[in-house]
């Protein structure tokens, strides 16, 4: 594709990267920014395409939609929060979307999509508090079908295990994420749609809810968002609570959300709202729930007030309205024509 048609990019600044920071994921491998230990390294994107700016999940990872046989870049930065130098790897690997959760493949397992990013280094030397910009090209293939894929770029050091696990190489790793759909024309639509809504007493007896939600677009969606309880008992009002972050789901998947709230909530009832986003999508549902008392046990299931339920139901009662004043008209002007019929018959 000419330079020309390629969007404008605009720097980022880690101000806007903290507004989706990324959740660990296990052991010692992280896609976060925010990196955590004396010894660990961050990474992060140092730029992002100017048409998608409103849109918060770019300001963390790639995200894009190009035509097939299109170049393009992206530069990210390095950094190194520790107080010794740090020698840190740089590469690609094969990631995926299962069971609600973005998966990282083994170890350098490489997929289609990391094999077409290529970085202008594979590895630097980070002073204390040092940083570094690096460049990452993604070239893909004229044949390249259509479709959406995942990839990780990762920065990682490594250093040998002490005590007990001396002869063992611990490695500590933060990536940044790729999400890029390949296809001709205009990118496609985002969407999901929050389904049925449980309230939950965990083991331990703290209240919960559990949000079915269904991504009905054709990208990859990484939710977020809020919790709001208002009109409790003796009219208490709660949160908002955050959703336990780290659900993703590819299209045409399902998959659940969860929020724990405060230990000493009352059952209720409560009127809720719960708002959920992934980039420039949001969601809100809105309804009234109540807790069940027992701890490890599940309530009934939310009501919910939401306007599509009101759409759907208001045309069909006027629709039975309408079709009762007929059946009505119909049976008092038959009941006349009798009548009239029987005053002609005794003349």
């Amino acid at each position: 594709m000419p330079t020309s048609l390629l969007p404008r990019l605009v720097p980022v600044t880690l101000l806007a990267y903290a507004m989706l920071s990324a959740p660990a994921i296990a052991d010692s491998s992280r896609d976060a920014a925010r990196p955590s230990g004396k010894d660990s390294i961050g990474i992060r994107l140092l730029e992002i395409p100017a048409n998608r700016m409103d849109d918060p999940r770019a300001h963390a990872f790639i995200v894009d939609h190009v035509n097939p046989g299109t170049t393009f870049t992206r530069r990210f930065e390095v950094y190194n929060i520790s107080d010794k130098p740090q020698h840190v790897q740089l590469y690609t690997a094969g990631a995926g979307i299962s069971h609600g959760r973005f998966t990282f493949e083994p170890e350098r397992t490489p997929n289609e999509l990391s094999s077409w990013i290529k970085l202008n280094q594979a590895a630097t030397d980070l002073p204390p508090q040092g940083r570094t910009s690096v460049k990452a090209t993604v070239g893909i293939p004229a044949w390249a079908p259509k479709g959406e894929r995942y990839a990780v770029i990762w920065a990682q050091i490594s250093s040998p295990g002490a005590g007990q696990q001396e002869g063992i190489t611990l490695v500590n790793r933060v990536g940044l994420r790729a999400y890029l759909d390949v296809g001709p024309g205009g990118e496609p639509p985002s969407d999901f749609k929050i389904g049925e809504i449980l309230p939950q007493r965990t083991e331990d007896g703290q209240p919960k809810i559990v949000a079915t939600i269904a991504n009905t677009g054709e990208r990859a969606i990484d939710l977020q968002g809020k919790l709001s309880l208002t009109d409790g008992p003796s009219a208490l009002s709660a949160g908002p609570f955050p959703i336990e972050r780290g659900t993703t789901l590819a299209p045409g998947q399902q998959g659940d959300v969860s929020v724990h709230l405060g230990q000493d909530l009352p059952d209720g009832p409560w009127k809720f709202s719960l708002t959920l986003r992934s980039g420039r999508i949001d969601r809100t549902e809105t309804g009234t729930l109540t807790f069940p008392r027992k701890a490890g046990s599940w309530g009934l299931a939310a009501a919910s007030d939401s306007p599509l339920a009101l759409i759907l139901v208001l045309p069909g009662l006027a629709a039975l309205a309408a079709g009762t004043v007929l059946i009505i008209a119909f049976r008092r002007l038959r009941a006349r024509r009798k009548s009239a019929a029987g005053a002609d018959s005794s003349r």
